[in-house]
């Protein structure tokens, strides 16, 4: 990866399973622009926010009429909304500070993808691949929904344009694949034949189209983060890479500009040759020997790399070829079947999701390397005579004093310009949201309740006694509350009360004082000495009074 931010430490590509997330059986997930949060849906028709740092989690989204499966998750383009499809047909837009829905539209058809326009900071409008229809725009504002065109055909019969409100009753569609381009100016359809369609959504019209090599139907289509190149994973067990030669703004002008260039042929003719114009073919991959059909294909932060996961049952692995098209790694996760990928935006790091709802992060083996922090550290296998220059440590080495500094040190330096980073399409006037904050919620008292519950018990046991313990408590209730230790477990904390020295403890620590008074009686005597005795075998005095 070209990203300087990147921890030196870390290699291109992940290696292992660092952890794992788990909040509900999960379906699908997404990554915000930065990659601060991931998005889950789950199959109770519920979608939850990771914060993907601490990987604790942040918000759930949870709509009360929605209790299905969600098909798929995607976020606005600064982050404030996040579009979920369930298998309830409907489209449901959160915004996701406030944890409110913002609108919910129910389709004709389940819809298995969704996604908002990325040309805008809220947008209101979105491209859905229904399960059994063509491809079509939904409009948040209005409910309207506009049906784009799957095959050339269409466009070369010429027939009355579909309804923007209900599809036309048709034969039923094989499921398919569209995305926008990176401004969304663009829609790219794959259909069944194998062709790939460049639509303006706008006016409904194909402007191009680009065959692909076998024919077979097209199950995925995805453009890379920079717009540049485009992925098509289709039902001849193949991922291909097409470069996008069209420029990244302004592309339905440029488009228009190309379709009045070419007037040596028209019709489907006309539209193939446009098409070569804005989309070559780049490169194919494929497992010759297991002849796999692949799973949830798609770039990484960078475009560098491509990530496919295997299609087969009971395997989980993770093929990752570098855009020239080696194969440089497999990963092999758990016997569990793979339903969905996302490559983390910035950093090397691969999160899958299994059959069973588990979600597992992917990340690299940590080495120590530490010439990724000195360049001219060099490890040793084993110790080496050194001899040290004259100079070494000299403050102004004699090498340096020859050397000229090229630096001119009364340049000003500019402190305000700020560098273009991998996310230079951002619009420093929108605030992005990266982060959301933390809402802790008050511990349940169950603790606190079950320690006064004993003790409540405790004090109820001793206070309802047995007529024994009723009688001891009349003989001796001087001593059990003021001169015994009184020992109390409440929940499994043993309290313990501080010894205090009774009535006559006291009297006999101020007779110490002073002279013995003179008894007056013989009955004195007899029931003095015992009580004394009495007091300090209990320990009145405590141990720090002998």
């Amino acid at each position: 990866m070209n990203a300087p931010i990147i921890d030196p430490l870390q290699g291109d590509f992940p290696e292992v399973i660092e952890e794992y997330l788990h909040h509900g059986v999960t379906k699908c997930i997404a990554f915000n622009r930065r990659g601060t949060l991931l998005a889950a849906g789950c199959t109770d028709g519920s979608c939850v926010i990771w914060d993907f740092e601490t990987r604790g989690v942040a918000k759930e989204l949870r709509d009360k009429d929605c209790i299905a499966a969600i098909t798929s998750i995607c976020w606005s383009k600064y982050g404030h909304r996040i579009l979920v499809s369930s298998a309830d047909k409907s489209l449901i837009l959160w915004d996701v500070a406030s944890g409110e829905k913002i609108t919910r539209i129910t389709l004709h058809h389940t819809p298995l993808l969704a996604r908002l326009h990325p040309g805008s900071s809220t947008p209101s409008l979105c491209l859905t691949c229904p399960l059994s229809s063509a491809p079509m725009i939904v409009d948040f504002n209005t409910g309207n929904t506009t049906v784009l065109p799957v095959t050339v055909s269409e466009v070369d019969s010429g027939p009355a344009p579909p309804s923007r409100n209900k599809p036309s009753d048709g034969p039923p569609y094989t499921p398919t694949a569209a995305c926008f381009n990176k401004f969304g100016d663009l829609v790219y359809v794959g259909n069944s034949k194998g062709e790939i369609l460049i639509i303006d959504h706008k006016s409904i019209q194909v402007h191009a189209m680009v065959p692909t090599p076998a024919g077979a139907v097209i199950k995925n289509i995805v453009f890379s983060r920079d717009g540049q190149y485009l992925l098509t994973n289709s039902n001849d067990r193949t991922i291909r890479i097409y470069e996008n030669l069209l420029p990244l703004k302004d592309g339905l002008t440029a488009l228009g500009d190309l379709n009045k260039t070419v007037d040596e042929v028209a019709g489907v003719e006309k539209m193939k040759a446009v098409g070569s114009k804005c989309l070559a073919l780049f490169r194919e991959f494929q497992d010759t020997i297991t002849k796999v059909h692949w799973k949830a294909p798609c770039f990484s932060g960078d475009g560098e790399w491509l990530i496919g996961g295997s299609a087969s049952k009971g395997e989980h692995k993770i093929y990752i070829w570098d855009r020239v098209g080696h194969l440089v790694k497999i990963l092999e996760g758990p016997k569990e079947a793979l339903i969905d990928l996302a490559w983390h935006p910035v950093h090397p790091i691969i999160v899958s999701v299994s059959l069973t709802g588990m979600v597992y992060v992917w990340a690299k083996d940590h080495t120590e390397n530490w010439s990724a922090f000195a360049p001219d550290f060099k490890e040793l296998e084993e110790n080496e005579e050194y001899v040290e220059r004259e100079d070494e440590f000299d403050l102004i080495p004699e090498a340096e004093k020859v050397k000229e500094s090229d630096i001119n040190e009364d340049d000003d330096v500019d402190i305000v310009t700020v560098e273009k980073d991998a996310f230079s399409d951002s619009d420093m006037s929108q605030e992005e949201l990266c982060f959301l904050p933390a809402n802790p919620c008050p511990d349940v008292p169950e603790q606190q309740d079950k320690c006064v519950g004993s003790s409540s018990k405790l004090m109820g046991s001793n206070n309802s006694g047995s007529p024994l313990s009723e009688e001891a408590g009349q003989n001796g209730q001087a001593m059990n509350h003021a001169s015994s230790p009184l020992e109390e477990d409440t929940g499994g904390t043993r309290m313990k009360r501080k010894r205090k020295p009774s009535e006559k403890g006291l009297e006999l620590q101020a007779e110490k004082g002073r002279k013995p008074l003179k008894s007056s009686g013989r009955l004195s005597k007899t029931r003095s000495k015992p009580v004394a005795d009495r007091d300090i075998s209990n320990g009145i005095y405590g141990d720090d009074n002998f």
